[in-house]
This record gives structure tokens, sequence and C-alpha cells, in this order.
């Protein structure tokens, strides 16, 4: 008799499986938490959302496409940009939990940024998500959201994270097949005697019939319910189960993975967060963005001759890249020589190369009214003019910066 009276619950979860309509389509708003190395005001902006999901009766994992847009993102150093991500996912709908319908996606996608910083590039992120739709009628519901975004960084070797949290309505359309009607007081009906198997198909220790999350991940420790128990043994704010470093010292800042950050790495005085300049040489003196106030740059040219040498590119991409990122930095280019000449013709000399360089950050780019050129010929040695090696030394271009 007791398995007799699972046929009626069978049928029923059996029904939940299914999907009544093909299409679903959410209009969306939320906002986005920007990790703080992005150089993003605020490190957060709204954004509106668009996603289109396929659903079959054949399967409960459905596409999804969406489309993220943030119309006004401002940057801490001034200036404003626009996101427009689009993304592909796998959506993956669990059956009715009282009111509410949980599901979770996991997909890729391709983030456009209109106005790109140093930190922050256009490129390809892979996304995860968990939701639930809570059902106002047949094909209306409310839908939650969070989705977790990460991008691979060049100026790092971690991961760009965003987080988005949103809430939209999703409507439901395209029913897949009609309601099966109530069978007829002459139909004959058949008893179907159903044997249940109990298992347990993740070994986390809770039998499926039991268990809440199916799919718990090898060695994670479970509650009652079979779902991941929230621990965080080193109390560093990320629970074991995601946990890269499980014995962070106490009061160390990590990041999503619970590891150690290096909050100095230059050892300058001023947090990565806030370092513009992140590789100032260990001993200079630096402003609260974290520059030196006047850096060298490695500038090589022809002897006796303004022509620069073409080993000296990346120097100047890189010093022109700082300025056009940082227009509130004014800076003057200052040329050197050494002794050996005379002195009118080692400032003209020192005069051409400074002008020189100043053309080459312009042509990069670089705000015109940014930018000077001075040249002082052999003032200001920086080593003895008696050796070669001295000499070498002194011939130099420097770059002195301002903020505004």
């Amino acid at each position: 008799m007791k398995k007799l009276l699972l046929i009626p619950a069978l049928l029923s979860a059996t029904l939940t499986l299914a999907t009544e309509y093909n299409y679903e389509l959410s209009p969306i708003i939320g906002y986005n938490f920007a990790e703080g190395n992005l150089g993003i005001k605020n490190d957060g902006h709204a954004l509106g959302a668009l996603e289109m999901q396929f659903n079959t009766p054949e399967s409960k994992i459905s596409p999804e496409f969406s489309l993220l847009y943030s119309p006004k993102v401002k940057y801490e150093n001034g200036g404003n940009t626009r996101f427009v991500r689009g993304a592909f996912n796998g959506v993956y709908n669990f059956d009715k939990q009282g009111y509410i319908v949980p599901f979770t996606k996991l997909g890729v996608g391709i983030e456009r940024i209109s106005d790109e910083n140093r930190h922050n590039k256009t490129g390809f992120f892979a996304d995860a998500g968990v939701g639930v739709k809570v059902p106002f009628t047949d094909n209306l519901s409310m839908k939650l959201e969070a989705l977790y975004m990460a991008k691979i960084a060049k100026h790092n070797s971690i991961a760009d994270s965003n987080l988005v949290t949103m809430l939209g309505l999703t409507y439901a359309f395209g029913k897949q097949a009609e309601e099966k009607k109530p069978l007829q007081e002459d139909t004959v009906r058949e008893e179907v005697v159903v044997v249940v198997v109990d298992g347990d198909d993740d070994n986390d220790g809770v039998l499926n019939s039991q268990d809440s999350c199916l799919e718990t991940r090898a060695g994670v420790k479970v509650d009652a319910l079979g779902c991941p128990a929230v621990l965080d043994s080193d109390k560093d704010g990320v629970s074991d189960s995601y946990d890269r470093c499980p014995n962070t010292p106490q009061g160390d800042k990590v990041d999503s993975v619970g590891c150690t950050i290096n909050l100095d790495i230059d050892n300058d005085g001023v947090l990565n967060d806030k370092d513009i300049c992140p590789n100032t040489v260990s001993g200079e003196a630096v402003n609260s963005d974290g520059c030196a106030k006047t850096v060298t740059l490695q500038i090589t040219f022809k002897s006796a001759s303004a022509d620069i040498e073409a080993n000296s590119a990346p120097a100047i991409n890189e010093y022109a890249d700082f300025l056009t990122t940082y227009t509130n930095y004014s800076a003057k280019i200052v040329g050197y020589t050494d002794n050996t000449g005379s002195k009118k013709l080692n400032e003209k000399l020192s005069q051409e190369r400074a002008n020189q360089v100043r053309a080459l950050l312009i042509d990069r780019g670089v705000n015109p009214n940014q930018v000077t050129a001075l040249g002082l010929g052999s003032a200001n040695p920086v080593a003895d003019n008696a050796t070669a090696e001295g000499r070498a030394k002194n011939r130099r271009i420097e770059a002195e910066l301002t903020r505004n």
C-alpha cells in the first residue's frame, strides 16, 4: 500500500520537471560591485539587463543569452565610460521549492569598455550565477539573481572580478503542449507498483531522497540537507569549501579565494589599490598616488644626434600610456649630456633630444598641454664624467611629474 501511495507523488514530481513554456524573457535592473583595483569610483555602478532563455521539455538545462548595459561608469581619477556585456549561459532549473523556483547558471561572455584605462580593458570573461523565480501568475514571475564575472587581467596575474545583483520580471510564453485532459470514468486504470531505490550519488553521506544539493563537490563538509556547510576555520571571510589558503594569519586582508593580498607590493607606503605607479624604485620619495616626482626614462640616442634608437620604444610607450590615462598629471621632459664638447653645443643637443621625446609622446596620444621639454646640457651630472661609464649615465632623459 505504501508503494502505491508513491505514485501520485512521482507523477507530480515528473510534472514539475517539465517547463510549460518554450521561452522566457526577463528585463532586469541591478547593481555591479567592481573589484577595487579597476579604478571605478565607489567600486560600483547601476546597470540594466535583458535575458532570453530557451526551454525544452527534454532537459533541465536551458541555453540563455544575456545583454548587460552600464550607461555611465565613473573612474576614480575622472572621466566616464560605458560597459556593454554579452553572455551565453547554460541555466540549470531546479524543481519548485515551496513558492520559489531556484536556478543556477554557468557560461562565458565578452565585455566591451568604451573608454579603457590601464587596469580595465575590453576582454572575455567567465561567469557563474544563482537565483530564484517567484511566480505571480502562470507565466509571470519576479526574478532575483546574483552573477559573478571573472575576466583575465593583462595588468596582473589574477582575474578582475565583478559581482552583479539583479531584480526583474520574467515573462514566459510559447506553450509547449496542451494540458492533459482528465481521465473519463470509463477509462481502464492500471495500477503500477513503483520500487524506489535510494542512494547517495555525490557520496556526501546524505541519501538522495533527503539531499537538497545532489552535486556537492567531493570532500566538502555538508549539513543535514546535503548542502555545503558554511565553515570558515581561519575566519578570513571565505568559507572553507572555497578557501585555497585555509590557514591565513588572523587579520590579513585576503582575496576572493582566501589568500593574503600584498597590500604594498613596491613598499613605497601607498597601498596597491591607491597606487597608480606600482613599480616605484625602492627608497624613492613618492606622492599620495605612489608616483615619484622625477624618473629617468630608459631612452638611448645615436651618437651626437637627437635620433632615438628603436630599443627606446617601450619606455616611451609606457610613459605615454600613463599620461593619457592620468590626465591630471603634467610632465617636463629634461635632456642632459655628458661634458664632452662645448657647453653651447651640449645645451642645443640636450634640447633637441628633449623635444624629440616630447614629440613622440604627443604622437602616442598625449595632450600637448601636458608635456614640455627643456635641455640643460651637461648640468646636474649623476656620475663621474671622467669615466666612460659615468658619461653614459649622464647622457640621460628625465621626466619631472607634476599633479595638476
